[in-house]
């Protein structure tokens, strides 16, 4: 049996696509005692609201008709956001070259983050560009690797 969010993702994937967008993510987290399905969505011009509403309203009835949470949840579809976590493969190929902010689970050299540009990616391992210093952090030591934006 594949996660909730697999199964999302396969019903959302067309009604996804219809709308002109890319599922970046699907996640179906506990907040607050309260849980939340929530479908991330991109798009290279930007996503704006009319896509978030037709897309939620195209998801909703697939939902309905599925049944695939037997729990009640909150469901919400936003942009995938200038600041996106970076998680797959094909993520870290695309941003190859651009600003990110890599956090660590334990402390490097007295800290655990770390900003520069996305300089490589290989299984799982990512070089980080620091100035004129390379580091590679190991998949197990990474906590988090996000794009960055400075405005």
């Amino acid at each position: 049996m594949s996660k909730i969010t697999e199964q999302v993702a396969a019903l959302a994937a067309d009604a996804v696509a219809a709308q002109g967008c890319e599922l970046w993510d699907v996640e179906y987290v506990r907040e607050a005692g309260s849980w939340y399905l929530r479908l991330y969505i991109d798009k290279s011009e930007g996503v704006d609201i009319n896509d978030c509403e037709a897309i939620s309203r195209k998801v909703s009835d697939l939902l309905d008709e599925a049944d695939p949470i037997p729990a009640s949840y909150t469901f919400e579809v936003c942009s995938a956001g200038i600041e996106r976590p970076l998680k797959r493969p094909s993520d870290f190929e695309k941003f190859m070259g651009a600003d990110i902010l890599l956090k660590t689970y334990s402390p490097r050299g007295g800290r655990k983050e770390f900003p520069g540009v996305l300089a490589g990616y290989e299984d799982g391992a990512v070089t980080v560009a620091i100035g004129k210093e390379t580091l590679r952090f190991e998949k197990q030591e990474i906590a988090l690797v996000r794009l960055r934006a400075d405005f």
